[in-house]
């Protein structure tokens, strides 16, 4: 392309391709699936590649320049100049997603609304008394829409369910949001930034910083990595019920401030080609290693 200007990878670099290519295969194949384009790609890399250079990468006290961000980036200057002081991109949280998971981290959390085992109470729609109420529980999150307006949202969506007795049942302990809209799309990319982010963070650091590892067993047949995977799940939603439970506990004593914390587990399975015959699989190397 005649923007670019072809420079060899460091060794760093060229070692870096390898996992490089295999963790942009699934959001290659998505994006193919969802009709953009390489060039459509192309463009968006290019602005990326300014944008984190230009913030990313300016030296204390001196000013970034064009010819420093073209060096870095191997983008021509006057595709640099173009690009150049569109501001470092700002993650907006869409209001939906916002305002329903503060109310479910609180519903599964509070012990207000929750019962001796700490699974989410069927709540009332209205207030009954002192009885913890639907609309006790969205009121102490956000006055800003009415409790009736956001069980219809929750009841459409299958968040949530009405009872024999009219009480209100949460469906799902946590956020799942479905379908490619925007609600899954915003966690799709907040969750795969966070994730990746700390593992880069980790191989650039002199030491790693965040916690990221991972249990992994090859050479398993399909029901045994069906059972596994079943109760992963179990351990992962324990694990995240009792982190969301301190976490709200701790934010009411809290002052507030300009930090944020994310705390996530995956779990994944596939079929695997064939190995040859005599080929060593994982499991018997390197059984249960968690790097």
């Amino acid at each position: 392309m005649a923007d670019l200007i072809e420079l060899a990878p460091s060794a760093d670099g060229a070692a870096l391709h390898g996992p490089v290519a295999r963790l942009l295969r699934p959001l290659v194949r998505l994006l193919v699936q969802r009709g953009i384009t390489f060039p459509a790609l192309t463009n968006l890399l290019r602005e990326l590649y300014v944008n984190v250079a230009e913030y990313d990468f300016a030296l204390p006290g001196k000013e970034q320049t064009d010819s420093r961000v073209s060096l870095l980036t191997g983008i021509h200057r006057k595709e640099v100049r173009r690009l150049r002081g569109a501001g470092a991109p700002v993650s907006q949280v869409p209001t939906t997603v916002s305002r329903t998971g503060r109310i479910i981290a609180r519903w599964v959390a509070s012990p207000e609304f929750t019962d001796s085992e700490g699974q989410p109470l069927p709540l009332p729609r209205s207030a009954e008394g002192d009885t913890p109420s639907f609309e006790s529980l969205v009121e102490g999150v956000t006055k800003d829409v009415r409790p009736r307006a956001v069980l219809d949202e929750w009841l459409d969506r299958g968040v949530a369910v009405l009872d024999a007795q009219g009480h209100v049942r949460l469906l799902e302990a946590a956020y799942l949001p479905k379908g490619g809209a925007e609600p899954q799309l915003y966690y799709f990319g907040r969750n795969l930034h966070d994730h990746l982010a700390a593992a880069a963070e980790n191989i650039a650091g002199p030491s790693p910083r965040f916690f990221e590892r991972a249990v992994h067993y090859d050479g398993l047949s399909e029901t045994l990595a069906a059972q596994l995977e079943a109760r992963s799940r179990e351990i992962a939603m324990g694990a995240l019920k009792q982190a969301n439970a301190e976490a709200h506990a701790a934010c009411a004593d809290d002052a507030g401030g300009r930090h944020r914390w994310n705390f996530g587990i995956y779990i994944y399975r596939e079929e695997v080609p064939a190995r040859e015959p005599g080929a060593e699989t994982a499991s018997e190397v390197e059984q249960g290693r968690t790097p």
